[in-house]
């Protein structure tokens, strides 16, 4: 690669655009490891934060900074490498600890890191393909590594941008966090969208994803089945679906294909499929999934909804927060249906129902939690609503009702 253009990219790099941080719930946990030798890895979909994060982590601890998404390095190869380390030192002086923005672009990488971090260096990598990077990771960096993942704005941290405390001591400060769940539901997390609301930033955002990190990375000969895949996806967002339903809507002959699109859909973090529950591992791979979007803006944006959906949406919310707090999560379906089921050592340790209105579904929704509980041995379970909060008990159980921003809150 020239040189002379890649001293240029990184010196244009080096400062961040000056912008409100926000503090993001993870990044604790980031500080946490800068003590030791493991190579921090921070994944998650494009655009959700990535590079403001390491930015913030740059403020506590000084290091060299690289984006490899940046068109002019399109170019760069392993071989540069070495290039890249000089010039580094050229223009920054000698520093300890590199940050490395979608190094997955290059081909390759997890060697020049490996040789980093067995010299003694400290190394940040985000990247936004979750298959590319366990399977480098898995194959030079084996115990080398400590793993994170990023998503869009929580509750808290949208409100945090916002500027806005999350105190709920009297009638006019709920209100106004209710206004602003409200506009949480309809914006979704991605931090440029929450700032400016524009529509072709999202519908860009969308397209990146789509063409950069699965129909170029996976080389596929064609886009409409694709985007036919991901416009029924998003259409149903909450509901059960089938490979060989979707398979007789697009055209495609193979429910295998269809199985490969959905690996790419999670790997790029747009997509996530949640399997029911079954104690047979064979049934639970062979049970229709749930869908959910990485974002509800992006939600509202690409799929079909003949109405506000508000229910599937509060489901897509809670689902987020539980898979951002690194749940294992499953659905149950037996007589009735649970939305999720929380496994914490090998073992269901939480039964919650989503529902919009509780008083228009009230008998089903308690029936299936009340399965749920019964059948995982669980003496508590959670109702979360749009506002309605009340305790539920039937004998020994204990059914706990209450709005999701305020869950989301606790």
């Amino acid at each position: 690669m020239d040189r002379l253009l890649l001293s240029a990219v990184l010196q244009e790099q080096v400062s961040p655009k000056q912008r409100y941080f926000v503090s993001r719930s993870i990044q604790s946990k980031i500080d946490g490891q800068e003590r030791t030798s493991f190579v921090v890895i921070i994944s998650g979909v494009r655009r959700c934060g990535k590079s403001t994060l390491l930015h913030q982590i740059r403020m506590k601890k000084q290091g060299y900074y690289v984006n490899f998404d940046d068109e002019r390095l399109i170019d760069f190869t392993v071989r540069d490498f070495h290039i890249l380390e000089e010039l580094l030192a050229e223009l920054f002086g000698k520093l300890d600890c590199f940050f490395f923005d979608e190094i997955q672009n290059i081909k390759g990488w997890e060697r020049f890191v490996r040789r980093l971090h067995d010299s003694g260096k400290k190394v940040y990598v985000t990247g936004s393909n979750a298959s590319m990077l366990s399977r480098e990771l898995g194959t030079h960096l084996t115990g080398r590594t400590v793993s994170f993942a990023l998503f869009p704005f929580s509750f808290r941290e949208f409100l945090s941008f916002k500027k806005y405390d999350t105190s709920f001591s009297n009638a006019q400060e709920r209100g106004m966090l209710k206004k602003y769940f409200n506009e949480y539901l309809l914006q979704g997390g991605f931090p440029e969208y929450v700032e400016t609301e524009k529509v072709e930033y999202l519908q860009s955002l969308y397209q990146n994803i789509l063409f950069r990190d699965i129909i170029m990375r996976y080389k596929l000969p064609a886009e409409k089945p694709l985007k036919e895949t991901v416009y029924y996806a998003m259409s149903n967002i909450g509901k059960q679906l089938s490979f060989n339903t979707i398979r007789g809507i697009t055209g495609l002959t193979s429910a295998t294909t269809i199985k490969e699109y959905f690996e790419y859909l999670e790997n790029s973090y747009l997509l996530f499929l949640v399997p029911r529950f079954d104690y047979s591992l064979k049934k639970q791979i062979y049970s229709p999934k749930k869908i959910y979007c990485v974002d509800t803006a992006l939600a509202h944006l690409i799929g079909f909804h003949a109405t506000a959906d508000t229910g599937r949406i509060l489901e897509n919310v809670v689902f987020l927060a539980l898979r951002a707090h690194e749940k294992e999560i499953y659905y149950h379906q037996d007589t009735y249906e649970c939305d999720f089921l929380v496994r914490k050592n090998g073992k269901i340790s939480a039964a919650i129902q989503v529902t919009m209105d509780l008083k228009a579904t009230r008998e089903r929704e308690v029936a299936g939690i009340v399965e749920a509980m019964k059948q995982y041995n669980l003496k508590e379970g959670i109702i979360l609503t749009y506002d309605e909060e009340e305790d539920i008990s039937l004998g020994l159980l204990k059914i706990k009702v209450m709005p999701v921003w305020k869950w989301l809150l606790n």
